[in-house]
């Protein structure tokens, strides 16, 4: 061992310990490692798999919308305009097929769902009117009007027919009434898709066209060639 003035210098042996390799068990260190990571205790906050999802989906929409703005003419606010163009379309589309809609289903709605005669749709109308309800009466006697005309055979009983298509139909063999028809679906018209009010007197007009088309004697010959036509 050597020695520097009567002291004995140990550093070889120590140099020698420090060359020597550690084997280090790594495997068995993971798995200790995992087995703790996996105690519920360090995933009480984690996000759940719809929170996951949807953190995902934000980001993805994100890269997407600075790819978009990127790209746009004007960076963000051109992409804001193209979004604003876009809407407007779309809201310009729903409105032209809404309208569609809207006028296929109340074409249908001349009369409800349950048949029913004309007396019905009379009495109906009689109670509507007793109690002020001048809207619901003139619907109602302007049904009884189709109902009763339907009934004598003056008009084929048709699904879909509208207020208008009835006056101008009935106007073939009733030839004498025909302005009075066209002016009883105006006004049935006017209260229930035209957001009109109706009163008393528009009510008993058309109360007075029921009761007139019920005495009236119809032209057969009229009808038969309107028919035709």
């Amino acid at each position: 061992m050597p020695t520097t003035g009567g002291m004995t210098t140990a550093w070889p042996a120590v140099r020698a310990s420090a060359d020597v390799p550690v084997d280090v068990p790594r495997v068995p260190a993971r798995e200790a490692a995992e087995r703790e990571l996996s105690d519920p205790k360090y995933h009480e906050n984690d996000p759940n798999l719809i929170e996951r999802a949807l953190d995902a989906l934000w980001d993805r929409i994100g890269r997407l919308l600075d790819s978009a703005s990127n790209a746009a003419p004007g960076g963000v606010l051109g992409l804001v305009v193209i979004a604003l163009v876009v809407l407007a379309l779309v809201g310009a589309l729903w409105w032209r097929l809404g309208t569609s809609r809207r006028q296929v289903i109340t074409s249908d709605s001349l009369f409800g769902d349950r048949a029913r005669s004309a007396a019905e749709h009379r009495t109906t109308a009689e109670d509507h009117a007793r109690a002020g309800r001048w809207n619901e009466a003139v619907q109602e006697r302007m049904r009884a009007i189709v109902r009763s005309l339907e009934e004598r055979t003056l008009l084929e009983p048709r699904p879909g027919r509208t207020a208008d298509e009835a006056a101008a139909e009935a106007a073939r063999p009733l030839s004498a009434h025909a302005d009075e028809l066209r002016a009883a679906a105006r006004t049935f018209d006017d209260v229930t898709y035209g957001g009109r009010t109706a009163d008393q007197p528009a009510y008993q007009r058309l109360k007075d066209v029921d009761t007139a088309l019920e005495r009236a004697r119809p032209d057969l010959s009229d009808a038969t060639r309107g028919a035709a036509g």
